[in-house]
């Protein structure tokens, strides 16, 4: 082990944070100031892996969840050869730079996952390290191909983060073995001190979680190599190494000042810091050589390990041709032609949650990398399926996985399973505890990431809970988030229709938004209605004629729409059923017109917030909506108490609508 060379490589990581943020005028030099020997050591010495094939399978991961700090990554990523050069460094923060504020998973090879909001990162790495142990589960044989270890830095502000206890907890409970997480403990935030909030016993919360706990010094090297090899031979707990580090160490007077935390060190301080370092004080972004020749000799070392694996592979694929083709099979988008899904009669009734269940058993048994589970309500959400063994240490083939009462921790868990890019992750809750999931859901979308959520018990009308339980805003909340396609079914056949969408999904995540109460299952004038849903929406009764009244409706209301309009007793009235409004409002105006006409009256009834329905039903018509918290009482009462009977709405479009808008038969 070079340790000068470990050494030098730790001083160029200290001129990029400090010249980077200095040019940007905004940023955070004090993290990869901090722990930038840790950092030189785990991609010199540790971690496997290869800037020449920066997605090879069987890399180690790493994670720094404390993102503020991305020039720690940033550096060591440059130095080790991926491709970010140092004019992107350079240009950190600005429009086009790879260097961007916090690390993006896409952007830059060799980052495995955007992170920035804090404790993310740790409970993504917590996926990552469950997908290991699946996979190896299910493709390792004489040859282990499956082998790789998760490496997280976190901080401070990961640790005060809730989503850590979540993640954490249910790490240590599946004894996550290869899951090794280094905790930059440097007691500073931006504010200053953690004592001013934090005074916990972080080490001894971890060994509650039952974690493997370590201490050692940042600055440490021979130290940090035997922790982190004491870290791998624990095979049945996960490790926390927590390091003691200094803010901003190096800095000439702002060492382990919080005022290095999240700003620029400013021109003295970075000359003066130089000079105390051994580099050309007018230098930036110096690279000693002491260092170049280091990481140069690593590279060798780093191919040859990657050689060494692939040629394990091939092997591997000659002698196991039925693993081999079924993980080539992972990668490909799936054939649902051969899959038995269930077949629902119109006029049957079915709660979309209930039909759901049935949906996700049939692609369960057809899609062996369909793995998930949900946040203690399996039984509710129907995402129980029978027979299905449950991941655990002493099972790690099983693919349905207890998450507890942890919502926010599932979905950032399902992410990290996402990112394994062979394993395709569910998970389920009420809908109303979306707003416990909405920021992993976010990071999702931003990353692309073809996770599916299924939400149940979708509006007011879910009865009895009360309030609390009770979704309203919920749905406009979702549809609002970028990238996410939120599909709610309005009877059986759409739920199937709408499973197939999600699971052939390979471009982002999907909320499918299901009922808790039952719906008919009903006829469809439109005969190629799931072609049409391309679209986003369909015709399910048509108008004698062109159309004068549209009502559009998504979800359980499609079949209330129906009933209004046999309320109504008017053939001059068509009923639309919108599965995902996004997609509608993103048609070419073409197949809208087609299906909703701008000439005629819209009339949108959803039992949720109005929001984002205006423009769809324009001046001239009317969204019946859910503008106020529900109440605790059956369905039935409560379809009455807001106005969603057949005889209200029909009443309310009757009492608002102009002559002649409405033709009787």
């Amino acid at each position: 082990m070079d340790i000068p060379g470990i050494k030098a490589v730790a001083t160029a990581v200290r001129t990029f944070a400090m010249d980077a943020v200095q040019r940007a005028g905004s940023g955070h030099p004090g993290q990869p100031m901090g722990c930038a020997e840790l950092a030189a050591t785990l991609y010199g010495e540790v971690l496997h892996h290869d800037p020449q094939d920066p997605g090879w399978l069987n890399r180690d991961r790493f994670v720094l969840s404390a993102g503020h700090g991305c020039l720690l990554q940033y550096a060591m990523l440059n130095l080790c050869g991926y491709e970010i050069s140092v004019d992107d460094i350079r240009n950190f923060r600005r429009l086009g730079s790879k260097a961007t504020g916090h690390p993006e998973y896409g952007v830059i090879p060799g980052i495995e996952v955007t992170t920035g909001p804090l404790g993310q990162g740790l409970a993504n790495a917590v996926g990552m390290a469950i997908a290991e142990r699946m996979l190896a589960a299910r493709f390792n044989a004489e040859q282990s191909i499956i082998d790789y270890h998760t490496y997280c830095i976190a901080g401070d502000g990961d640790m005060m983060e809730g989503l850590s206890y979540e993640a954490c907890s249910l790490a240590g409970h599946l004894g996550l073995g290869k899951l090794i997480v280094f905790y930059d403990s440097n007691g500073v935030t931006i504010e200053g001190s953690t004592g001013l909030c934090f005074t916990e016993d972080v080490p001894r919360r971890f060994q509650a979680f039952n974690w493997q706990v370590l201490e050692g010094s940042a600055y440490d090297i021979p130290r940090i190599v035997r922790l982190i090899d004491r870290a791998r031979r624990e095979t049945s707990k996960p490790s926390l190494i927590v390091m003691k580090s200094v803010m901003a160490k190096g800095a000439h007077t702002l060492e382990g000042s919080h005022q290095a935390h999240g700003a620029p060190l400013g021109e003295a301080e970075v000359r003066a810091t130089k000079e105390a370092l051994g580099v050309p004080p007018d230098s930036e972004f110096y690279v000693p050589p002491a260092a170049a020749r280091y990481l140069s000799e690593r590279k060798r070392s780093w191919q040859e390990n990657r050689g060494r694996w692939q040629r394990t592979f091939e092997r591997w694929a000659a002698e196991n041709p039925g693993r081999h083709a079924e993980m080539q099979k992972f990668l490909q988008e799936p054939d649902l032609h051969a899959a038995l899904l269930p077949r629902f009669e119109t006029g049957g009734q079915a709660a979309t949650r209930t039909a759901g269940g049935e949906v996700l058993k049939a692609l369960m048994a057809e899609l062996p990398n369909l793995v998930g589970g949900s946040a203690d309500l399996s039984q509710s959400t129907s995402t129980a399926i029978k027979g299905m063994e449950a991941f655990s240490s002493r099972n790690p083939g099983g693919r349905t996985l207890y998450f507890g009462i942890r919502e926010h921790a599932m979905a950032a868990i399902c992410n990290g399973i996402a990112l394994s890019g062979l394993l395709k992750a569910f998970c389920s809750t009420y809908l109303v505890f979306s707003d416990y999931m909405r920021p992993s859901i976010r990071l999702a979308a931003m990353m692309k990431l073809p996770v599916i959520y299924v939400f149940t018990h979708d509006s007011v009308l879910a009865g009895e809970d009360g309030p609390t339980h009770q979704p309203v805003e919920q749905v406009a909340s979702l549809r609002a988030i970028p990238g996410l396609t939120v599909l709610r079914p309005g009877d059986a056949e759409e739920t199937v229709a709408a499973w197939k969408r999600a699971i052939c999904s390979r471009n982002g995540p999907t909320a499918l938004i299901l009922s808790r109460q039952a719906v008919r299952t009903y006829q469809k004038d439109d005969p190629r209605w799931e072609a049409s849903l391309e679209h986003g929406a369909y015709v399910v009764s048509d108008s004698v004629g062109r159309p004068e009244t549209v009502l559009v409706a998504s979800g359980s209301e499609v079949g209330l729409a129906l009933e209004t309009k046999r309320s109504l007793g008017a053939e001059n009235v068509r009923v639309v059923s919108v599965m995902c409004r996004e997609l509608l409002l993103r048609a070419p105006d073409e197949a809208r017109e087609r299906i909703v006409p701008r000439e005629a009256r819209r009339i949108v009834i959803e039992a949720g917030a109005a929001q984002g329905w205006e423009g769809l039903a324009g001046d001239s018509g009317l969204v019946i909506s859910v503008e106020t918290f529900g109440k605790s009482a059956p369905t039935r009462d409560l379809c009455g108490e807001f106005g969603f009977t057949p005889q209200a709405v029909a009443a309310r479009i009757r009492q608002e609508s102009t002559g002649g808008m409405l033709r009787r038969d």
